[in-house]
């Protein structure tokens, strides 16, 4: 529960952090990845936080979680900042050279919000940790 909540209120947030900065309804940034609060990172710490909580600091859940969560935020922080980085590049190499191709067979825009900085992770982590403590707290 804690996980699935942890995602929900990031999605959510970045939402809402859209709209109060940049005064714009974007309800499509709940379904898609980077951005601010990173939801990736707020899901795996909330589940190692609850793994931690219910079954102990030293038992192998927390253990497993903890390095499933790992790898999932160095991929976001890396793998997939990278590739949205590269998209970026390519989308501006497609618009410089957008005359050599036929208006229908232009290939479209890559997406390239993929990653997270470690800003974003650093706050969808504390988001997680947080949710993690209030979800246990609750149901506990």
């Amino acid at each position: 529960m804690s996980a699935l909540s942890a995602m929900v209120v990031a999605q959510v947030a970045k939402v809402v952090l859209i709209l109060l900065t940049e005064r714009r309804w974007a309800i499509e940034r709940m379904t898609e990845t980077g951005g601010m609060p990173s939801s990736h990172s707020a899901t795996v710490a909330a589940l190692c936080t609850s793994c931690g909580l219910s079954y102990g600091w030293n038992s192998p859940y927390f253990a497993i979680s903890l390095v499933f969560g790992t790898i999932v935020i160095y991929d976001a922080t890396g793998v997939r900042r990278a590739a949205g980085r590269h998209a970026e590049i390519l989308n501006e190499l497609v618009e410089e050279f957008s005359h050599l191709f036929e208006e229908e067979k232009r290939p479209k825009a890559l997406k390239t919000l993929l990653g997270h900085t470690y800003p974003q992770v650093l706050v969808g982590s504390a988001l997680g940790i947080g949710m993690g403590f209030f979800v246990e707290g609750l149901f506990h």
